[in-house]
């Protein structure tokens, strides 16, 4: 489990260094400074509600003065709070996640919060293991397309603030991506192509994303006549993408909906080293827009998901939810922001 810093204060003890190499401040020299007492000057830091304005100033203009910056262990002792956010997703080396990790941090990049970001590795022992550890260092966990059960969530919940992106659970708020406009957009492209008989590659048979796509992406098929057929589970990499290209190949389809773009890409590539061409014997549907998506030869056709509106959600709703000086604005974006859309590229052609 890694920790990366993204909030203000630095751990202030005897002896560490202040501006110009010298020992830094201690809040008894802001006090006096000030000409105030050193509890004031830990509310007008920690609880500026209970301060007068003139007061927090003059402490804020004096701490900063003498370069004094709380000690965040201490803090955490007296007032029980950690000004940590975990962040636990299921795999870093799924190019899908960095930019919602990297949301995740720009948010709180000018807060008083640190991240600390944690992955499971696809593994759901792990991400239980991970999240029980997590409660007792963080005042908030954002739980990125969990895998645990109802229960095991529930139970998470009751110790610390959760916001989970891409699940639902009434034990703790959700933001979601909109799904249905993509996978429908992804059919009626494939229809108007004329392929009638497709297949879904489906991804991990824990993840509620996965169970959303085959809902959608079944509506959308029976909708318009298209036989849909359902192969897998396969791990949501490169390498399941690559062993279910044969068996895509003996279902006798003319299109395929991954999982995800890196699945679709295991599938293209296994192909290729077949001899198949694409998308003359074979149209390829990918899902999550990653940026090699657009890289390959020929590029992918992929259901764009807006995972930085999605990052920047879920960190304001988990923010709001542990301060209440965070913005008042509502930490959900319109809901157009969410929604998926379809990207047309080289990999889908007539049937």
């Amino acid at each position: 489990m890694g920790g990366t810093g993204t909030g203000g204060g630095g751990a202030a003890r005897r002896g560490a260094s202040g501006p110009g190499g010298g020992p830094r401040a201690s809040i008894r020299a802001v006090a006096t400074l000030a000409g105030v007492s050193p509890s004031t000057v830990s509310r007008a830091l920690n609880n500026p509600e209970l301060v007068n304005a003139e007061t927090r100033r003059r402490v804020l203009e004096c701490a900063e003065r003498l370069g004094y910056r709380p000690n965040r262990a201490a803090q955490s002792l007296v007032l029980g709070r950690t000004r940590n956010v975990g962040l636990i997703v299921p795999d870093i080396a799924n190019p899908f996640f960095a930019p919602f990790i990297k949301g995740v941090e720009a948010y709180f990049r000018d807060t008083e919060y640190a991240v600390f970001l944690a992955d499971t590795d696809e593994d759901t022992a792990t991400e239980v293991r991970l999240a029980e550890a997590m409660v007792e260092r963080v005042d908030g966990l954002i739980l990125c397309a969990p895998r645990m059960t109802g229960a095991r969530l529930r139970a998470v919940a009751a110790r610390t603030a959760v916001v989970l992106a891409n699940r639902t659970s009434g034990a703790a708020p959700s933001v979601l991506l909109d799904f249905r406009p993509g996978m429908e957009q992804a059919v009626a492209h494939v229809h108007a192509l004329g392929h009638r008989r497709c297949a879904y590659l489906a991804g991990p048979a824990n993840s509620w994303s996965n169970r959303q796509r085959r809902r959608f992406l079944g509506a959308a098929c029976a909708e318009r006549g298209i036989e849909l057929v359902d192969l897998g589970p396969y791990e949501p990499r490169f390498t399941g993408g690559y062993r279910a290209a044969d068996e895509v190949l003996a279902a006798g389809v003319t299109a395929v909906f991954a999982y995800n773009d890196l699945v679709a890409l295991g599938v293209l590539s296994r192909l290729a080293a077949r001899g198949v061409p694409v998308p003359g014997e074979l149209s390829i549907v990918g899902f999550d827009d990653v940026p090699m998506a657009s890289m390959t030869n020929p590029p992918l056709t992929s259901v764009a998901m807006p995972v930085n509106a999605l990052s920047r959600a879920a960190a304001a709703t988990v923010h709001a939810m542990l301060d209440p000086r965070a913005p008042k604005a509502p930490p959900l974006p319109p809901a157009t922001e969410l929604a998926t859309r379809l990207l047309i590229r080289g990999t889908t052609g007539p049937a």
